[in-house]
């Protein structure tokens, strides 16, 4: 990544997860989620609308919900990534239909490289991430240098 500078972050030992599922996969979130509730209980999970609601009701753990992610709950945690307030992406998207909102979603995968943070787009991969020896401890890692970065346009 040329023109940007970077630096450093500690992410905590206690991650803040975004969930996120088109319809056609919400059931394989679901599962998935259900599988890794002892786990997933010792983190703070954010989603969007539809998804935090249904995940709420299944697991009966508190999730922080977004608006619909077609009506911009993609874009809102797309913003909390920016922001540095979620460390983690969990996007279980379906590969077999378009999305009116593809814009939106390819906007939220960006925002999350962008700002290096793990992303899991698939049941296998969630399952890889929350196995990781760095899941429950602090971590270092790149991120941009923003402070840098507006001095340079000034």
């Amino acid at each position: 990544m040329i023109g940007i500078s970077f630096t450093h972050k500690t992410m905590a030992a206690r991650k803040r997860i975004a969930l996120v599922a088109h319809d056609h996969c919400k059931v394989f979130l679901l599962d998935w989620a259900e599988r890794q509730k002892d786990k997933l209980a010792q983190h703070e999970l954010v989603a969007t609308g539809t998804t935090g609601l249904l995940l709420q009701q299944r697991l009966g753990l508190p999730v922080e919900s977004m608006i619909s992610g077609p009506l911009g709950g993609d874009q809102q945690l797309g913003a909390q990534i920016a922001e540095q307030r979620v460390d983690m992406l969990v996007f279980f998207w379906d590969p077999f239909e378009p999305q009116p909102h593809d814009p939106d979603i390819k906007a939220l995968l960006r925002v999350a490289a962008v700002w290096n943070i793990p992303v899991a787009c698939n049941e296998c991969s969630a399952d890889y991430l929350l196995s990781s020896p760095l899941m429950d401890q602090a971590h270092e890692h790149r991120i941009p240098d923003y402070a840098t970065y507006l001095q340079g346009r000034g």
